[in-house]
């Protein structure tokens, strides 16, 4: 068990998500940044889809009930185990007692906590993740709370190693100013001319009005040649809606399943996780890559976490 001490902003239970359930109404959420979570899956030894913690901002206070192998990936949030700062990208153990704060200046947005065994709540179509919208999955469907206990599940048989390091080669590159790739569409016809080269040529500011459903973005409007809205369709992680104040609106993980309003574009997957990352006041820029061009880059990334799989014994 880990025992939740204080909170933090926003510390939910996260795996890779619930696919295939969107024609319910039911959005596919998981991890932001999933490739974080995968990572630190790798170091601790667990299977790709097993559910860790996803530390917004923020992040909480808690005490191991028993000696646990963990890893935190992704941003830097200032964690500290026993008082002492906590390596990121490494394996190592939490021992019974000991406490671990993830309470510093956060570098990036969010923070990723595997435990070997994985947290083991109960499964809810297929996932362990925990979907706020709806209050379902997760932990009782919500944010954890102080005096929480959550289950870690057994590792036996797993290649747990203490000290596994990955090399900083191999890590995640958060970088504000960094070109975030696009796919233009699929409703790139009801902007103007002069909205496209606004969207590519200029930068666009992350503002407060973010969370797991998307994030609003702030900078030149976009305007529309007949009007923002358009009959509900498919939205996806990384769809770009723009409503009529012509300021984009990125969907993430827990976005709904059909938008009312005219995409400009769609975020390449392998992207995703420096949008996860960004923090209000930061500026990001769009640049077109081509389907082929994107699906190659995606392929690339998940052949890397295949054979880092490979590499470490898994």
């Amino acid at each position: 068990m880990i025992r939740v001490l204080s909170p933090g902003l926003l510390t939910t239970v996260q795996d890779l998500g619930r696919p295939g359930f969107q024609r319910f109404g039911v959005s596919v959420g998981g991890a932001l940044d999933a490739v974080a979570l995968q990572l630190g899956n790798i170091l601790v030894g667990n299977p790709p889809e097993a559910a860790g913690l996803e530390v917004t901002l923020q992040g909480p206070v808690l005490e191991a009930e028993t000696d646990l192998l963990i890893a935190i990936t992704g941003a830097d949030l200032g964690a500290r185990l026993a008082g002492k700062p906590v390596p990121l990208w490494k394996s190592l153990w939490w021992r019974k007692g000991e406490q671990l704060t993830v309470r510093g200046k956060p570098f990036g947005a969010r923070a990723y906590l595997s435990v070997a065994g994985g947290v083991d709540v109960p499964s809810l179509l297929g996932s362990r993740s925990t979907y706020l919208t709806a209050g379902m999955g997760g932990w009782r469907g919500r944010p954890l709370r102080r005096g929480d206990r959550l289950p870690i599940g057994s590792s036996r048989g797993q290649v747990a190693t203490e000290g596994r390091l990955l090399p900083p080669s191999c890590r995640p590159v958060y970088r504000q100013g960094a070109p975030i790739r696009v796919i233009l569409g699929p409703h790139q016809d009801a902007f103007t001319t002069e909205a496209l080269e606004a969207f590519f040529n200029t930068p666009y500011t992350v503002t407060p009005q973010m969370n797991r459903m998307g994030v609003k973005l702030d900078g030149v409007p976009l305007t529309h040649v007949k009007g923002a809205d358009i009959l509900s369709g498919a939205v996806t992680c990384g769809s770009i809606q723009v409503p009529a104040d012509g300021q984009p609106i990125l969907l993430l993980a827990e976005r709904q399943t059909t938008g009312g309003y005219a995409q400009i574009a769609t975020v390449s997957t392998v992207d995703l996780p420096q949008i996860a990352q960004a923090l209000p006041g930061d500026r990001l820029r769009f640049q077109a890559v081509t389907l082929d061009e994107a699906q190659r880059c995606l392929r690339r990334q998940r052949q890397f976490l295949r054979l880092l799989r490979v590499h470490v014994g898994l």
